[in-house]
């Protein structure tokens, strides 16, 4: 009974889009006819045994019902059973959509009231707008500039809510050329539900022309020096090397594995550190963005609490370049 429902009015079916799409089909149609028949096997014992030990005659008393224990037991251990596979099978989904590729084409997005931002590597930003690679994994390493959002893309079947002061991040892999909606699914104000965007996934070759396209086209501005170049057009990465000598932080941070004030950031990306109070830690996005606004509630084995707060003086695009510069470091 997979996909019935699709197959009896299919102007109801979403396109399957990206290849969790249809492992997600997939496990909401078995769940939805696993309860769907349980409902109603359940409703029609009920009515039956309600007509058939109801009293007949006034004053005359209901037969007595003795239980019948291995139909109890049998039922309750089939049952569980079954939730159980269900559980796991879900599992087994939710780990495959929580473990982030390595090798993912990496998109930071900010979402706000009530638009989306979208910036690629090489410093192209967008707005309730990307653009994506027909075939290639996805990441998208979003945070929220105010309240809690949730980025939603139906067709790829991918939800992943998106708060302040820290990161989350989901990934998927399109397989449908063609433009594809994206909404926010968590209320965040008067304008939630105007807060649109739209994904235009194409094929590798027009996606790699369509970024060289931009990127000859800001070099060459920025050449004639018609106008300035803005921050913007540059790389995250780029403009996080800036921000690092800016704020000072080669003064305790080296970035060539020798020992400083602080622990040296050369390959610090994805890197397993001990702190302090004995726990290991892997240094990730939000690691990164917790010891410049908290440096002190994670302090590394070896050295002293001395690393001031950057809480309240780096924008969320800064921490962003901040973390891609950090990420480069090998």
């Amino acid at each position: 009974m997979i996909g019935l429902f699709a197959a009896i009015f299919p102007q109801f079916e979403l396109p399957r889009a990206s290849t969790f799409a249809g492992m997600v089909d997939w496990q909401y149609d078995v769940l939805f006819w696993f309860s769907a028949v349980s409902l109603g096997a359940i409703t029609i014992g009920i009515v039956v045994f309600s007509h058939i030990y109801a009293r007949k005659k006034k004053g005359e008393r209901t037969a007595y019902i003795e239980g019948h224990t291995p139909t109890e037991v049998g039922v309750s251990i089939g049952l569980f059973v079954a939730v159980m596979a269900i559980f796991y099978w879900g599992w087994i989904g939710y780990k495959e959509m929580r473990t982030m590729p390595t090798d993912a084409l990496e998109i930071n997005v900010v979402g706000r009231q009530w638009q989306w931002e979208f910036q690629y590597a090489n410093g192209r930003k967008l707005t309730n707008e990307f653009t994506i690679p027909l075939g290639k994994k996805v990441k998208l390493l979003m945070t929220s500039a105010d309240v809690i959002h949730s980025l939603f893309i139906p067709n790829f079947r991918v939800k992943q809510d998106v708060l302040p002061n820290m990161y989350t991040a989901l990934w998927f892999e399109p397989t449908m050329a063609g433009v594809h909606d994206l909404f926010c699914a968590e209320y965040c104000g008067t304008a939630h539900s105007k807060m649109l965007a739209k994904v235009t996934v194409m094929p590798p070759e027009e996606y790699e022309r369509w970024q060289l396209d931009w990127e000859l086209a800001a070099l060459k501005e920025a050449t004639e020096e018609k106008a300035k170049p803005k921050e913007a057009s540059a790389a995250p990465a780029e403009q996080g090397k800036q921000l690092f000598t800016a704020k000072g932080c080669p003064a305790c941070h080296t970035v060539d594995g020798n020992k400083g004030v602080g622990p040296t950031l050369a390959q610090v990306f994805g890197r397993q550190e001990e702190m302090q109070d004995g726990m290991t830690v892997t240094v990730d996005e939000n690691y990164i963005r917790e010891s410049l606004t908290e440096p002190q509630a994670k302090v590394v084995k070896g050295f002293q609490p001395i690393m001031p707060t950057y809480k309240g003086q780096l924008k969320d695009e800064e921490f962003t370049a901040l973390i891609e510069y950090l990420k480069g470091l090998k």
